[in-house]
């Protein structure tokens, strides 16, 4: 668009058009429960969740996003599309608490309705986060975003959120499609001595993902000697990691960025070269990491785990990946685009 600008006078600007707003229905739960949901994609139940595509921005330059969420409560005991705040007070509509004579001898029944809550905003939860720009090598490519949920704390202390696990804990996808392994975490959870059941300094976070040494249902991750399935990945982010370089980033949290150093890991910061070793608690990584942009070489899989926080009988944090090669139908869709 074009127009005058009363300090740069005349001026173009380069506006990308917001894509067509998404409005789905949200899973099927059990009336005011905040556990699991009947999930839109088919998969065993999880946490309600909606999955998004991030937006493009064919400036190449780094942007920041805020993701605004809201969790409305709405009742059935009167027409909330022709309802509005002009009947508030109103019996007629609604009446707070109302006693009912259901015995008609004048002593009422109360019932448990606070007008205060029907029909509001119960939480309203805004997130900032940051897009950067993709390189040459993953243009044209569907990227996964494969992160960490949840909260310190254990199923009572975490509730209405949910206890760590990765996001998505299944994730299917083909040879022509990447993965960018990230999480977030903190150091200074403030939860009043009421949150802190977990592993580790209390009120902090810490995540890291291994290859287990078995199917789902172990507990033990392969040594980063015998963890094989790395051989067939490669870093996007860092083209000149190996598969041991990646696998040791991602089981320390980035307290070691590579096995000796890369382009852009100095070696000090490496295993063999750094001075301050990782505690076995992780209690010294660091509590969020950015990760690797993974391509995959061949068709694999591997089921991984969180050493620190995939606690047996209090909390499960594990994950799978499938990875099938592309077919040629697909290869030659991605081309035409």
């Amino acid at each position: 668009s074009s127009g005058i600008n009363a300090e740069y006078g005349d001026s173009k600007v380069c506006i990308v058009q917001a894509p067509t707003m998404q409005c789905r229905q949200a899973p099927w739960t059990r009336v005011n429960h905040l556990g699991n949901a009947d999930n839109y994609d088919n998969q065993n139940p999880n946490a309600s969740r909606i999955e998004l595509d991030l937006p493009y921005f064919p400036s190449g330059e780094a942007k920041r996003c805020v993701l605004r969420i809201r969790y409305n409560i709405s009742t059935g005991d009167y027409n909330g599309w022709k309802t509005d705040a002009s009947s508030n007070n109103d019996d007629d509509v609604i009446s707070n608490n109302p006693t009912i004579d259901v015995f008609g001898d004048g002593n009422g029944i109360t019932l448990a309705l606070n007008t205060a809550q029907t029909g509001r905003v119960f939480q309203d939860r805004s997130h900032i986060f940051e897009i950067l720009p993709r390189t040459e090598a993953m243009e044209g490519k569907t990227m996964y975003n494969l992160n960490v949920m949840g909260k310190r704390g254990n199923l009572e202390q975490t509730v209405p959120s949910t206890e760590y696990d990765f996001v998505p804990s299944s994730l299917a996808i083909t040879t022509d499609d990447l993965v960018h392994v990230q999480w977030t975490g903190s150091n200074t959870h403030n939860n009043n001595n009421d949150g802190n059941a977990g592993e580790g300094t209390d009120g902090t976070d810490r995540h890291n993902l291994m290859q287990m040494s078995g199917d789902i249902s172990g507990s033990y991750p392969y040594t980063i000697a015998k963890a094989s399935f790395w051989n067939n990945v490669e870093s996007l982010t860092d083209p000149e990691a190996t598969g041991e370089d990646i696998a040791i980033g991602l089981a320390s949290s980035g307290h070691y960025c590579a096995k000796s150093g890369t382009d852009t890991c100095p070696a000090s910061e490496s295993l063999d070269k750094k001075k301050t070793k990782m505690d076995d608690k992780m209690n010294n990584a660091p509590a969020s990491y950015s990760g690797h942009v993974l391509k995959f070489k061949k068709a694999c899989s591997i089921n991984y785990l969180c050493t620190r926080n995939n606690s047996f009988s209090n909390r499960s944090q594990k994950g799978t990946i499938w990875v099938r090669k592309s077919s040629k139908a697909e290869v030659k869709k991605r081309a035409e685009k």
